[in-house]
C-alpha cells in the first residue's frame, strides 16, 4: 500500500494570504503547503481521503485520472471545497464515484453541493457536473474497496467531530484534538511514522 500526503497545510494554505508563516521556515521549499488530502492506493485500487480546495493541483501533481471512491474526515471547508474538481474525473472515468461520509458531513453536502448527488439525466453520460454515490458510514464502521478494508474511528476535533480512517498498519487522523478510548483500541498496533510525502506500508 502507498499513502501519498497531496496536502498538510493550515485552512488557508501555508503560507496564508498575507504573508503567515506560523513556526515554517519560509526558506524550506516544503513548507509552501497545500491544503489537507491523501491518496490510498493498492495495487490498482485509489482512494482519495477529502477534496481540499487546491484538488486541481494535488491530483495533476500526483498523475492521477481515475478513483475508485472518495472518503470525507468532516465538511469543513478545507477538507471538501475542491469536490467541482472531481468532475474532471468523472470524465475520464465515464462513471459515478463512490463517495464515504458520516451523515453529518452528507447533510453539509447535500446543503453546498448538492448537485453532486443529483442523478443526470436520464440517458445523459456527459458529466457536466461531479457525480458521487454516497454512502454514509460512521465511527466504527468497516468496509471494503478494492483489496483494501477501511476501519472508521471517531476524533474530536474540537469545535466538531470528525473521522479518522484506518487502512491496515495505516491510519488517517487529520484534524483531531482527542480521541475517545473505543478511538484508541481502533489504532491498536499502529506504530506512528511519517518521514515524507510518500507512505509505503505492507
Amino acid at each position: 500500500m502507498r499513502i501519498t500526503v497531496l496536502g498538510c497545510g493550515h485552512s488557508g494554505g501555508t503560507p496564508l494570504i498575507g504573508g503567515g508563516w506560523g513556526k515554517c521556515d519560509p526558506q524550506n521549499p516544503r513548507n509552501r503547503r497545500l491544503r489537507p488530502s491523501i491518496l490510498v492506493a493498492d495495487g490498482e485500487t485509489r482512494i482519495l481521503v477529502d477534496t481540499s480546495p487546491d484538488l486541481r493541483r494535488q491530483l495533476l501533481d500526483a498523475d492521477v485520472d481515475r478513483l475508485d471512491a472518495v472518503l470525507y474526515t468532516h465538511a469543513h471547508a478545507d477538507h471538501l471545497h475542491g469536490i467541482d474538481d472531481l468532475r474532471a474525473i468523472n470524465r475520464t472515468m465515464g462513471a459515478d464515484i463512490p463517495a464515504y461520509a458520516d451523515a453529518e458531513t452528507w447533510r453539509t453536502i447535500e446543503t453546498r453541493f448538492g448537485y453532486v448527488v443529483t442523478p443526470l439525466p436520464d440517458g445523459s453520460d456527459f458529466y457536466n457536473k461531479p457525480q458521487l454515490t454516497p454512502h454514509t458510514i460512521g465511527p466504527g464502521d468497516r468496509f471494503g474497496i478494492g483489496p483494501m478494508t477501511i476501519h472508521a474511528f471517531d476524533q474530536d476535533h474540537g469545535i466538531s467531530r470528525s473521522i479518522g480512517y484506518r487502512f491496515g498498519q495505516f491510519a488517517y487522523s487529520t484534524d483531531v484534538v482527542d480521541l475517545p478510548e473505543e478511538s484508541f483500541a481502533a489504532l491498536a498496533g499502529i506504530e506512528p511514522a511519517h518521514d515524507g510525502m510518500i507512505i509505503e506500508v505492507e
